[in-house]
């Protein structure tokens, strides 16, 4: 190990398009997903010997289904990489796919590493129904099955009841905190699904989407390129008869994977490419779990600060939209953000949110953006069910 700390760069970035629930990807394993993702990365980087990558972190929230033999391994060996290549797999709920990232980081800043790829996972189409296995042997009444797709199951009942809220109910209680209106969150969903609709148009994700051969998916699959506010209002309250959280306010559930690939100086120099952008600063934090949606604020500040930077140096800041009241209780919090460079691509409302994944995705299209640029710094962030939340500065 190095008596200091080396500078870190994300290399290359890239992602599958998102499917919906039940779509386009929801035929394909999340651990063929990611083994898609790794083998792509490491194709555009032809000049770099798979065997130098010294390490292979995934995120994946779920780990009930069929990535739940270390989704991250598994994907290193049907990418056909050398089985010398080792493989970790995380979990930081919708943090998981950062968390990846800052693992990988963490490990090449020591030294530990010089090349690792870094991603996320996660296919909710196809999170299986559990059984519990019963307190006794040959239980004579029904068992109940649960979904393991999203949210609370076989919760510990020393856990207080407020800290078990559903997610959609936590996201109605920071609309009443900020007081963030209907017509708001339907404001911003709307403005999440042009932004999205135009980046596409405009060729903006052709840098970073590689589409998987195994489905028939060229870009993201629940965009709705042709909504419009009125049709949002139709929508009835999702959670509470009287809220102001639906279906069109609120991200999807879908399926998808992305991986980074992160070097050092040497690692870089192997890799024969120019890196997109370098890493400043990463923070985790957390927060009341109800609260989970406003998990990113003090997050943000705190990545901030250590990497030296402030709102105003933000050229731009991939903020995932798990629920529009959420994102925008959160921007509330940040009055000295511009407003207007969150999220230019579109966001998880539109574009969606493989939990597993989209950290990654963000931090990937970060990088992106900065290399589209040429300079600047931007910043990655998301809240984290359970109350945690979760950012990475990069600069370039």
């Amino acid at each position: 190990m190095n008596d200091r700390l080396r500078d870190v760069y994300i290399v290359d970035a890239v992602r599958t398009p998102i499917g919906k629930y039940g779509g386009a990807l929801s035929g394909v394993r999340p651990d063929d997903l990611a083994a898609h993702v790794l083998g792509s990365l490491m194709e555009r980087a032809p000049a770099l010997d798979p065997a130098r990558v010294d390490d292979v972190y995934f995120g994946n929230a779920n780990g009930a289904g069929e990535e739940n033999r270390n989704v991250a391994r598994m994907a290193v060996l049907l990418a056909g990489l050398p089985v010398s290549v080792p493989g970790a797999t995380v979990n930081r709920l919708c943090g998981s796919g950062l968390e990846a990232v800052v693992q990988a980081v963490r490990a090449v800043a020591v030294g530990d590493a010089q090349v690792v790829v870094a991603g996320g996972v996660e296919s909710m189409s196809r999170a299986p129904y559990v059984l519990p296995k019963p307190d006794r042997p040959f239980p004579p009444g029904n068992q109940t099955l649960l979904n393991t797709t999203l949210g609370w199951r076989m919760v510990n009942p020393q856990m207080p009841p407020q800290w078990t809220t559903p997610l959609g109910e936590g996201a109605e209680l920071i609309a009443d905190q900020h007081k963030i209106s209907r017509a708001a969150q339907d404001s911003f969903a709307l403005a999440s699904h042009e932004k999205a609709a135009r980046a596409w148009k405009d060729g903006a994700y052709d840098a970073e989407v590689v589409p998987c051969p195994a489905a028939a998916l060229d870009r993201d699959e629940t965009i709705r390129q042709n909504t419009s506010l009125d049709a949002l209002a139709r929508l009835k309250p999702a959670f509470r008869t009287d809220g102001t959280v639906t279906a069109g306010n609120s991200s999807p559930l879908n399926d998808g994977a992305a991986a980074l690939l992160v070097c050092d100086e040497e690692g870089l120099r192997a890799s024969g490419r120019e890196p997109l952008a370098r890493v400043r600063a990463t923070a985790v934090t957390g927060i009341e779990p109800q609260y989970f949606g406003l998990g990113p604020v003090r997050a943000v500040r705190q990545a901030l600060k250590r990497s030296g930077h402030t709102f105003a140096d933000l050229a731009t800041f991939e903020l995932n939209e798990a629920f529009a009241a959420q994102a925008l209780g959160c921007l509330a919090e940040w009055p000295d953000l511009n407003p207007d460079i969150v999220n230019p691509r579109g966001g998880a409302i539109a574009i969606g949110h493989p939990l597993g994944c989209s950290g990654a995705r963000l931090a990937g299209s970060v990088a992106h953006q900065l290399a589209a640029a040429g300079s600047g710094v931007g910043l990655a962030a998301l809240c984290i069910g359970v109350g945690q939340g979760q950012a990475l500065v990069l600069e370039r």
